[in-house]
């Protein structure tokens, strides 16, 4: 297997990082098309240490989760100014989960373009181990600009504590009768 982006390489497009970037290396690589990316499982990833312990278990939707990620690596490349745009997961269609992901296994998550505009995308994602399927699904994502996501994010965060603090006089009104 030829590595096309390696990890540094993948960082450069995704805004992921230990412990939660979960694509290693991409080896298949036709823009606008299809990606292929590589996951080496190890009993050190984070999640197995309650997903199950004595029985470790990549929990279904972080498969997913890889998949996407390895789609952002595709959508990235076609995008001018990535470092200031996020990929947003925005659907997940037809999943499926066939059997099992543990330490030792080395997912290989094939994806395929169904629609691409400038800002979506579709792809019909699918994870092997040993050239068995592992999990299917349908995914999509949205291109959003960053600076959109941190002004919703100060806004929700201003009006969670307006929203607290007026919880809080009512509470102290109630104590106070």
């Amino acid at each position: 297997m030829e590595t096309v982006f390696d990890a540094m390489q993948i960082q450069q497009f995704l805004p992921h990082r230990y412990p939660f970037l979960l694509v290693d290396r991409i080896i298949e690589f036709e823009p606008r098309k299809r990606i292929v990316g590589i996951k080496n499982v190890t009993i050190n990833e984070f999640f197995f240490q309650g997903h199950f312990p004595g029985a470790p278990v990549m929990p279904g939707v972080l498969v997913i989760e890889a998949m996407a990620q390895t789609a952002g690596v595709l959508m990235y490349h076609e995008v001018a100014d990535a470092s200031n745009k996020l990929v947003f997961f925005t659907g997940i269609d037809k999943a499926k989960f066939r059997r099992p992901v543990v330490p030792g296994d080395t997912l290989r998550l094939e994806l395929t373009v169904l629609k691409l505009k400038s800002r979506y995308i579709r792809l019909r994602g699918e994870a092997y181990v040993d050239g068995q399927l592992v999990a299917e699904a349908e995914i999509t994502s949205s291109l959003v600009d960053i600076g959109a996501v941190r002004r919703n994010a100060a806004a929700l965060q201003i009006s969670a504590l307006q929203e607290e603090a007026t919880r809080g006089a009512g509470d102290a009104q109630e104590g106070s009768a």
